[in-house]
């Protein structure tokens, strides 16, 4: 197919009066006698993409006809070069990828060439939503204390990005304090439909993204295709490189039926989530379809679309359709309603289940089974259902628990949705240890099982407002009561957008939440990526004293160990209803079924279905006052930012001056006498393992975004430079800092290496010493003495954030390989983006099955000669040179990474293509 050829597909549309041209994927579909219906609603925006870019350079024709002749399954990975619209950022990832570009034009600069060369050609939007932290709560100033501390601890970080938007082109910030960065997408950011205004008649096509943050795949809910991306690979699509993918396998997931009125679309993505997992649907896209889709909300598609890393999807994606028009009339863009309608209708893009497209497989879901649920104590996929709640927890602690099981004592309640407005006998009680505590002149007690941090956080639910309504009304109810929070309990309400507090104001439950001691807190990402603040001092030394095993209750979507706080062992994700009826229960071990929620000021107890609200009432009151001027109120200034962002002192410039003092923001050394010319990688020789790693091994493990312990390497090093504890901050805000993300890779304090033996901690073997030290003491060891490192891992090693930092602190650390028995997508991404080999073991063989315990000395062969998936040779040679041999499989799926890798990382490649061209 030529270009001229191309063009044949280009048609026109009018509308409202006004033409637009689009690509016919529906008239290339019947020249290649090929039924348009049959394809996935995913892949049809991939085939949209790749006829509009078709260049015949990038693009070639084979790629097109790859992607047009989709297969349900593959035998290896075919190959395609796909062109995102925009890239999203968020600041935790958004400051290290700022870092690098600035990095970038100061190597073209010191090569003599121009800098300005060094610019996004794709548009960059940056939401600053994941350095707020919950300092202070339960008061009405909280909110405004918190943004004062916020700028107080991030100036450096918040001057960095101020000049980024003055200094590259195609380059947006919203400031703090205004929302996280998947709800200010879904409500105004996205668009469904790309208007090009370039030309002299505008051309239509796909909104499209890759996002820096995994969870941008909250915008599947309105049919845009987005997915999360590290942060390396993002900067290479803003500089204009294509995204190279393997086509991939959609599995279809066909919704029948409808919720019932007392269950929730939390409950609902916990089961999806933990459904899928099992399924295993790690590296595929997930595509929703069938007659269930009705019933759905485009909030409570968005709410399954945000937990797709949680179930292990690239994407989790509703096409379009009139509950996506709607949602957009809601939301205050009408206009854009009727291009959205008229451009997807005109492609093949508007879903109206017809016809069911061809899937990979198939799975059915039927919503009316859904159950109330909660999920943990660590993992997003572990669901428990209401009911089971107190003897799950009472399993966590080793003990027993039995319900009461006479049927008459039961009558009153209703097993399948966890409702019950009459007391039944309570079950047989736990004896649970507990201990006096005073807190803030109030005198209780503290045990296992006490709830000590309930926050409604941003992410997953609080676009949703129907569960935020609920959890209004369930406040609302519990205060006609006289309920209160116990005061060991951390309440906290941080939505992700500033709508969502004008709509809870308008229906009069702002007020009850905040009597529960549930303020705002801050506009962003706060408990579920780690920033959930201390706990009273009192209370964590109780804690720590005595061991206990308390939980926190968020509305989030990740909960893995040690992540929410360092003192909580068990975390649970619920819905924001469910946040409010534990955080005054005050417990995790309590049968909502047979025990009260609480006492009334009359002693009088009050039943879990005394507060929770009808569907009804909650529908009545998100008729009534979730409303368009709201939204177009609170986005027209969105970019402007607080009187905090307007007094950061920042200068446009090319090049940015780095400040030698800060804590910060460093030159990172990734460009460090950078040459044009790459030089291929050698064979691994003489290598030895730093960690030996089991299953599940999350980004967090490798690279914590959350507190920095003061006795670790990278506390030290902030003490060496005069910074004090208290002003510490997060891993995660100072991910512009590479001394600090060294010291903390591999350095969370729940890490489990199996070199320590059940130790957990940043702890390793140095070897042949047999010295136990920190992880980065003995890198840095190991890298004084040439010693090439690899890191052994069990299943879904990476799992978790799209954490680049756990890739290049693993690279800066001198490791050339990780050989796992599977990987995360975004983290093998990652890797490969940073130099690092991902290796996977042979079917059913692991460290384990092959005896190795980490001690071996390890050679890799092979790796001079590398291509897509080729088998390695391996030789572990143990300390009484006893060898063990066995083949890995080379995980550089497609030609590019080989490229990429070959060149040390996706960076050092585009900048080298870069100056060449």
């Amino acid at each position: 197919m030529t270009m001229m050829q191309n063009q044949k597909f280009k048609k026109r549309i009018r509308i409202s009066g006004k033409a637009y041209d689009f690509y016919d994927i529906i008239a290339l579909a019947d020249r290649k006698n090929v039924d348009i219906q049959n394809i996935p609603f995913s892949i049809r925006i991939l085939i949209e993409n790749l006829l509009r870019k078709l260049d015949h350079r990038v693009v070639r024709d084979e790629d097109l006809n790859h992607i047009i002749g989709w297969q349900p399954r593959y035998a290896k990975p075919v190959e395609i070069p796909y062109h995102p619209a925009r890239v999203l950022m968020q600041d935790f990832t958004g400051v290290p990828a700022v870092v690098d570009l600035a990095a970038m034009r100061d190597a073209v600069k010191d090569l003599g060439r121009d800098p300005k060369r060094i610019n996004p050609v794709v548009p960059v939007q940056l939401v600053v939503d994941h350095s707020v932290q919950v300092d202070y709560f339960g008061t009405p100033d909280a909110l405004t204390q918190n943004v004062a501390k916020e700028y107080e601890r991030n100036a450096e970080r918040y001057a960095l990005l101020k000049w980024a938007q003055k200094s590259f082109d195609n380059f947006r910030v919203v400031p703090p304090n205004s929302g996280i960065c998947h709800q200010v997408n879904l409500e105004y950011l996205a668009s469904v439909v790309v208007t090009d205004e370039s030309g002299p008649t505008p051309v239509v096509y796909p909104d499209t993204l890759v996002g820096t943050d995994s969870h941008t795949t909250m915008i599947n809910g309105i049919g845009v295709m987005g997915w999360g991306v590290g942060g390396i690979e993002a900067e290479a699509v803003m500089l204009g490189q294509p995204y190279y993918m393997s086509i991939p396998e959609v599995i279809g997931v066909k919704l029948v039926g409808r919720l019932r009125e007392d269950v929730t679309a939390t409950d609902l993505v916990l089961t999806i989530t933990e459904m899928l997992r099992k399924r295993n649907v790690v590296e595929k896209f997930v595509e929703y379809f069938g007659p269930g889709l009705k019933n759905l909300t485009v909030a409570d598609r968005a709410t399954i679309s945000n937990m797709s890393p949680e179930y292990g999807a690239t994407l989790g994606f509703f096409p379009v359709d009139e509950k996506t028009i709607a949602y957009f009339q809601a939301t205050g863009r009408a206009a854009q309603a009727d291009i959205i309608e008229a451009c997807t209708k005109a492609m093949g893009l508007f879903y109206t289940a017809d016809k069911d497209p061809h899937y990979t497989d198939v799975i059915t879901l039927d919503l009316s089974t859904i159950k109330l649920s909660l999920a943990g104590p660590a993992r997003p996929q572990d669901r428990i259902p209401l009911k089971d709640c107190k003897s799950n927890f009472t399993s966590i602690l080793g003990c027993e628990y039995k319900r009461a099981t006479d049927p008459t004592q039961l009558s009153q309640f209703n097993h399948e949705s966890g409702c019950q407005t009459v007391a039944p006998p309570t079950c047989e009680p736990l004896e649970k240890r507990l201990y006096d505590v005073n807190i803030n002149g109030t005198p209780t007690r503290i045990g296992d099982g006490h709830v000590v941090i309930a926050a409604i956080t941003s992410c997953t639910n609080t676009s949703n407002p129907h569960v935020m309504l609920g959890a209004g009304l369930v406040a609302q109810k519990a205060v006609a009561r006289g309920l209160t929070i116990p005061p060991y309990v951390k309440t906290s309400l941080a939505p992700g957008s500033k709508v969502v507090i004008r709509y809870l104001k308008a229906a009069g439950l702002l007020t009850s939440l905040e009597k529960l001691g549930f303020h705002t807190v801050g506009f962003g990402c706060t408990t579920c990526i780690g920033n959930s603040g201390p706990l009273y001092p009192e209370l964590e030394q109780v804690i720590s004293e005595n061991d206990l095993t308390v939980a926190a209750v968020l509305s989030g979507n990740r909960n893995f160990e040690a992540r929410i706080h360092q003192a909580v062992r068990a975390n649970f994700l619920a819905s924001p209803m469910l946040v409010v009826m534990f955080a005054i229960a005050g417990q995790m071990d309590i049968d909502f079924s047979s025990e009260p929620v609480a006492r009334d000021t009359n002693g009088k107890p009050v039943f879990f279905g005394e507060l929770w609200p009808t569907w009804q009432e909650i529908e009545d009151l998100a008729a009534e006052h979730v409303k368009g001027p709201f939204y177009e109120s609170e986005y027209e200034t969105i970019f402007d930012g607080d009187t905090f962002w307007e007094k950061l002192p920042v200068s446009q410039s090319t090049t940015f001056e780095w400040d030698k003092a800060s804590t910060y923001i460093k030159k990172p050394p990734y460009f460090d006498d950078f040459r044009l010319e790459k030089s291929k990688p050698s064979d691994i020789r003489n290598a030895k393992a730093l960690l030996l790693l089991g299953d599940s091994v999350t980004t967090d493990h490798i690279s914590p975004a959350g507190a920095i312990a003061e006795h670790y390497p990278a506390g030290q090093y902030l003490k060496a430079n005069k910074v004090e504890p208290l002003n510490f901050n997060s891993y995660g805000s100072r991910r512009g800092n590479h001394e600090v993300m060294m010291r903390g890779t591999f350095g969370n304090i729940r890490l489990k290496n199996r070199l320590v033996g059940t130790k957990e901690g940043s702890f390793t073997i140095k070897f042949p010493e047999q010295k136990e030290m920190f992880v980065y003491e003995a890198a840095m060891a190991y890298l004084n003495e040439n010693r090439p490192l690899i890191v052994l891992g069990g299943k879904e090693y990476g799992t978790g954030s799209s954490r680049d930092w756990a890739a290049k602190g693993t690279a800066l650390f001198g490791v050339r390989a990780i050989m796992a028995v599977s990987f995360e997508r975004i983290h093998r991404s990652n890797l490969v983006g940073m130099g690092v080999l991902p290796l996977m073991y042979s079917t059913g063989q692991s460290a384990e099955t092959l005896g190795l315990d980490g001690s071996e000395t390890f050679f890799i062969e092979g790796i001079q000669n590398i291509e897509p998936r080729r088998l390695l040779r391996v030789k572990a040679v143990k300390n009484d040179q006893t060898e063990i041999e066995f083949e890995v499989i080379t995980r550089l799926d497609t030609e590019v990474e080989v490229e990429y890798f070959e060149n040390g990382g996706i960076l050092p490649y585009v900048l080298r293509k870069m100056l060449r061209t």
